[in-house]
């Protein structure tokens, strides 16, 4: 049987990560639309397959911005088909700003059926490492609502630091909402 390659960018013990394609749509609104109780009201990923294509175009399509695909590895540990396994969660990179600034937005979410079993920390710990090696970023920032405690856990527990608190910073679920932000830097991130 020929060997397929993966698609993967980088993988951890459970899961690896992978840019989106126009093909995930079915599967993504899917798990979206599944995790709804999960996500509101922090967040509202597109759950129709034309709210995708207009999601995946700009994460695909624009050179500030980069989406990966949080996705489980098989039983046996391998990445399972070209693509990868079920779909876990997804880490985008926003806002990435070139030159002597180096940086990007992070913004992020689990779905339901992977909830609270660390996937998303391995997940996230990769996209961070990505972002420092083959892009070349030097400092990634995660503005999340103070409510939110799972999000800043996550945060935390990836070795992001609580820079400082912006009121009515981003506009969500249409309203001007609060958010702390949380910071990393190249230097405290060991080689991996």
């Amino acid at each position: 049987m020929p060997h397929t390659p993966s698609r993967l960018l980088a993988e951890g013990p459970r899961v690896g990560i992978r840019h989106f394609t126009y093909a995930d749509g079915a599967e993504f609104t899917a798990r979206a639309r599944e995790s709804k109780d999960l996500h509101h009201p922090w967040l509202f990923p597109p759950d129709s397959p034309r709210a995708y294509e207009a999601y995946a175009a700009r994460l695909i399509e624009d050179r500030t911005k980069a989406g990966f695909l949080v996705c489980e590895k098989d039983a046996d540990g391998t990445a399972g088909e070209a693509s990868g396994g079920a779909i876990a969660g997804f880490v985008n990179i926003n806002n990435i700003v070139e030159g002597g600034f180096l940086s990007g937005a992070l913004g992020y979410g689990a779905f339901a059926h992977a909830a609270g079993r660390g996937l998303m920390r391995e997940g996230l710990d990769l996209v961070v490492r990505y972002a420092f090696g083959p892009m070349r970023l030097h400092r990634l920032e995660i503005n999340v609502q103070p409510g939110n405690a799972a999000s800043i856990a996550l945060a935390r527990a990836c070795g992001f630091h609580l820079e400082g608190f912006s009121p009515r910073m981003l506009h969500i679920d249409g309203a001007w909402r609060d958010h702390q932000r949380w910071a990393i830097t190249a230097e405290t991130v060991a080689p991996g």
